[in-house]
């Protein structure tokens, strides 16, 4: 019987040895996923539409870029602003978020006194009622491609 114990423990001890040199192993950090849609456009250079880690989503800054031309829509700021959001909002889609899941809000633009303007239809771009993100707007001498504001999001999903 003091044989049977004896195994037991013995094993139980091998086990317990096991589990911590196993628990201490660092667990390797995950890659972020990287979201790609069509209904938005192409990045224009080395980066992603963007990148998911854990639930969080980081959306590259967007313009006004139509995805099914390749051309700007920048006849006014008006459609500026609205095909950016309409971009952001696809990127949103193909990582299933919405804009409510949006936290956070960077623009910039190339002329502050077009704010209003601008304000209005990001405004606009988010569900009634529902919490605005945080968000800070700059004021640029350029962006890529002419553009007038670009806007770049981060995302967290509930």
């Amino acid at each position: 019987m003091n044989k049977t114990i004896f195994v037991a423990l013995a094993v139980l001890a091998i086990a317990g040895l096991l589990w911590l040199s196993f628990s201490k192993m660092k667990k390797k950090e995950e890659l972020p996923a990287v979201i790609f849609t069509k209904d938005a456009p192409a990045p224009i250079g080395p980066y992603a539409q963007a990148t998911a880690r854990g639930n969080a989503l980081f959306v590259s800054g967007q313009i006004a870029i139509d995805p099914a031309t390749g051309n700007m829509d920048t006849a006014t700021m008006q459609q500026e602003v609205t095909r950016v959001m309409k971009n952001i909002t696809a990127i949103l889609a193909a990582a299933s978020l919405k804009t409510t899941d949006v936290v956070r809000t960077t623009i910039y633009m190339t002329d502050l006194k077009q704010f209003g303007t601008v304000n209005e239809i990001y405004a606009k771009s988010f569900p009634p009622g529902s919490p605005y993100p945080a968000r800070e707007t700059v004021q640029v001498a350029a962006l890529p491609k002419g553009a007038h504001v670009e806007i770049s999001v981060m995302a967290v999903k509930n």
